[in-house]
């Protein structure tokens, strides 16, 4: 019967996912090998070609997302699942190729990195900020901070190897986002910070030099849902949709930043971000699809970002939303090139933290200088 159904695979590929055997075969597609031992050479051989066969005819996808939302039955689920469509369109194709090129760069950059005194923006007996640079993993920023101690006159009090092993990310950055990284020399001082930046208590401002057309607003708040859509990638979804299932099991979450202009084009008053409250004058509740034309990227526009929750690419997926991507964003529409300049990666940076110190219970606002592209985006040459 296996080697007849197998036959019958081979000469008729539409037929083959309604083989018993072979959706078990799919389910367990990594581990062929013990099937193959299992079996002739020629049924092995008739394994491995029905195999591939079914991988191509699995691998045709919906055309759009509208289409993989109105898809609510599923073959090995015989209940139906109707799934929110996302509102920002899928990862344009150009950004595999560059954002592959760019982390073999980061990969090779990242190896051979070490924080200098001049990374560090503020230390005690507890933490340690640093300003990350751009196209630089997080890991490796702190797989070097025990090599940055060992050159000072602490590393006998806080650098012997007990201690280091406490050593904890207390917040993360994208490979080409730089600023502000805290890292805790201590188990009980890492829980409190991580649990502060969970619960939203630190409070965040970013910088971000984007290319669209100017804005008509000064302030701004965006609400709207997030999550991972059926092909893997960060989407922003209707804000009625949070709380809704998504294909890979997760839900749609809540998502909010608000937004200041500080510069279009160089003209603007540049303001130094303040621990009070940012006021908006408007709020966009995202319900739709953006209806903010992409065909018209002629101003560089720099803006402040408030988030206040901490999804991930959440700056980078309400940029794109208010049709102004950040420069050199690939994966979210931005320009790969610009004024007849390669962009290496996004221009976003996480400009201050303000939260309180874990241990002493004192406010702290920590602020890093500004990258280069942001101050030439303030004063253009």
């Amino acid at each position: 019967m296996l080697c007849s159904s197998l036959s019958e695979a081979i000469l008729f590929p539409s037929t083959i996912i309604r083989s018993p055997y072979l959706l078990r075969l799919r389910k367990t597609p990594s581990k062929p090998s013990s099937l193959f031992l299992s079996l002739p050479s020629t049924a092995a051989a008739a394994v491995a070609a029905a195999a591939t066969a079914t991988a191509t005819v699995m691998s045709v996808q919906p055309q759009n997302d509208s289409d993989l939302a109105q898809q609510s039955h599923r073959p090995d689920n015989p209940q139906t699942a109707t799934y929110p469509t996302p509102l920002s369109p899928q990862l344009p194709l150009i950004s595999k190729e560059i954002e592959l090129s760019r982390a073999m760069t980061a990969s090779s950059k990242s190896s051979l990195f070490s924080l200098s005194r001049n990374d560090v923006i503020f230390e005690d007996e507890w933490l340690i900020v640093v300003n990350k640079p751009r196209g630089i993993y997080c890991e490796s920023v702190w797989s070097s901070v025990p090599r940055l101690l060992e050159e000072s006159s602490d590393f006998d009090r806080l650098g012997n190897p007990a201690r280091v092993s406490e050593f904890h990310l207390a917040n993360r950055l994208d490979r080409d986002t730089s600023g502000l990284m805290v890292i805790t020399k201590s188990h009980k001082v890492a829980a409190k910070l991580v649990k502060a930046f969970t619960d939203c208590k630190v409070r965040k401002t970013y910088i971000a030099h984007c290319i669209g057309l100017a804005p008509e607003w000064d302030r701004i708040r965006v609400r709207s849902g997030h999550g991972r859509s059926k092909f893997g990638a960060w989407r922003v979804y209707s804000t009625s949709d949070v709380g809704r299932t998504l294909p890979g099991g997760s839900f749609v979450r809540n998502m909010e930043t608000a937004f200041e202009v500080l510069s279009v084009n160089g003209e603007g008053d540049f303001r130094k971000a303040s621990e009070g409250e940012e006021n908006e004058d408007e709020t966009i509740v995202v319900e739709e699809k953006s209806s903010r034309a992409m065909d018209y990227m002629k101003d560089e526009i720099l803006v402040r970002a408030f988030p206040r929750s901490g999804r991930t690419h959440q700056i980078r997926l309400h940029c794109q939303y208010l049709g102004m991507p950040i420069k050199g964003d690939v994966k979210y529409e931005g320009v790969p090139e610009w004024k007849g300049k390669i962009c290496d990666g996004h221009e976003l940076h996480a400009e201050t933290l303000s939260f309180e110190h874990p241990v002493t219970g004192l406010s702290m606002m920590i602020e890093a200088p500004l990258p280069l592209w942001a101050s030439k985006a303030i004063q253009p040459s």
